[in-house]
């Protein structure tokens, strides 16, 4: 049912941002009187699963969810239809048209992309409005990993600058450090401390999907082994442990460590049970471990001062557009580090299977909206790459033509289109290619 749901949630996304993208294109196409051949959602190799001619285009649906396209006459594009380029240009061809019209049609599909986003973004500021935590709220630090102690951070740090950047919400903090290129700043006990960074040890920060630090939160009982001493002592689900051996307990990465040190000795546990404080009191295995664990991610609410605020429209403009610039340019690092091969971030490229897992196993039309916007904007800047095949690299050629007064040849044009393909091709293959690989992993 999970796998149902998040597929369900990724066709929905991807069909509404393909569909709107070729609109990007259609659009100023009809405009400037051009004949427009098909509208498909998904490619049509071989056959549809739908189509039905209106006037002179041709609407379906394809079968292989990788995309979808206008056929523009006049335009050798992805479908590599050449024949027409032989005859006499008719008026109503692409290449009939001005150059200026042609850069309009070709940055149609990336300029609805980057306003789907943006206006996702505002509506999302108005309806749901936007709860953060301030780093300056978290008092006592935060809780690191395996990952983050690699390159030196230990629990209870805070981290307050990346690269210098002033680090001002706590959901920014394990994306900076993933995305940071040289130096971390971090508060601890008091002390403002600097620890470099390398491409080396950025390896091992990508290792995984867990993240390289998290809020710390009381013990709660969540559940008990099979024999555990703690529940065989009076322990039960819900409680909150508080003290070890009369000593405060704040946080649940404290009390591991502290059992086990007193493995084989007595102990009592303070805790707070139904809003009253108990003690119990037991003698732990040789094992150092006394059978409990803590209750599943419990909300930051009830732990940190978490902020608010409600958005009226005019408040979210331009919080959408400034929400839609942060998210674009932290793309583009990623991008940045993926083609850093010191990094090997290319191998956790992901395609279709790891997009798709972005998605709630349960509906959830927040994260819905915010993952569709993220994709839009990724759309839009993959787009706009200047490679053949994409509307990037045909806008290169009409930037071209517009700057020497020269259009280059249909064969060049012909054979770009057939490089930008294999590029594609590679890439699709590659992302494509790591998401099995990850499905074979322990």
């Amino acid at each position: 049912m999970e796998f149902t749901i998040k597929a369900a949630q990724f066709l929905l996304s991807l069909s509404l941002l393909i569909i709107l993208h070729e609109l990007g294109h259609f659009i100023p196409a009809k405009i400037f009187k051009t004949k427009v051949e098909k509208f498909y959602l998904f490619f049509d190799y071989r056959f549809s699963l739908f189509k039905k001619k209106v006037g002179e285009t041709v609407y379906g649906i394809g079968w292989i969810p990788l995309g979808g396209y206008v056929k523009i006459a006049g335009m050798i594009d992805e479908s590599m239809d050449t024949d027409q380029m032989k005859e006499e240009p008719k008026p109503w061809e692409f290449r009939s048209k001005p150059a200026w019209q042609r850069l309009i049609i070709m940055v149609g599909g990336v300029t609805v992309n980057v306003i789907l986003a943006i206006l996702i973004y505002i509506g999302m500021f108005m309806y749901y409005g936007e709860a953060y935590l301030p780093v300056e709220n978290i008092k006592s630090g935060l809780l690191v990993n395996e990952k983050g102690q690699a390159i030196g951070l230990e629990t209870g740090d805070l981290v307050t600058h990346v690269d210098g950047k002033k680090i001002v919400r706590f959901s920014e903090i394990n994306m900076e450090l993933v995305l940071g290129e040289s130096n971390i700043t971090v508060l601890r006990d008091g002390e403002t401390l600097n620890l470099p960074i390398d491409a080396e040890q950025k390896k091992g920060l990508l290792d995984g999907e867990e993240s390289i630090v998290s809020l710390r939160v009381p013990f709660i009982i969540g559940a008990f082994s099979e024999e555990s001493a703690g529940r065989d002592a009076g322990l039960m689900e819900n409680d909150t442990l508080v003290s070890v051996n009369g000593e405060p307990l704040n946080y649940h990465d404290e009390i591991s460590p502290r059992i086990k040190a007193l493995a084989g000795d007595s102990l009592t546990l303070g805790l707070r049970r139904d809003g009253s404080y108990a003690e119990v009191s037991m003698v732990v295995p040789d094992s150092g471990v006394v059978g409990i664990y803590a209750l599943g991610r419990s909300s930051i609410l009830d732990f940190y001062d978490v902020e608010f605020q409600q958005y009226s429209f005019a408040e979210a403009v331009p919080a959408g557009f400034e929400k839609t610039g942060t998210v674009l340019k932290n793309y583009i690092r990623q991008l940045k580090l993926i083609f850093n091969p010191e990094t090997e971030a290319y191998k956790k490229v992901g395609g279709f299977i790891a997009i798709g897992s972005q998605f709630e196993p349960t509906w959830e039309w927040e994260r819905f909206w915010s993952f569709t916007a993220f994709l839009s904007i990724m759309l839009a800047f993959l787009n706009i790459l200047p490679i053949p095949a994409l509307d990037g690299g045909h806008v290169v050629f009409v930037l071209i033509e517009m700057i020497t007064g020269r259009k280059p040849s249909d064969k060049v044009l012909e054979y770009a289109q057939m490089v930008g393909f294999f590029i594609l091709l590679a890439l699709i293959i590659l992302a494509n290619g790591n998401d099995v690989l990850n499905l074979f992993k322990d």
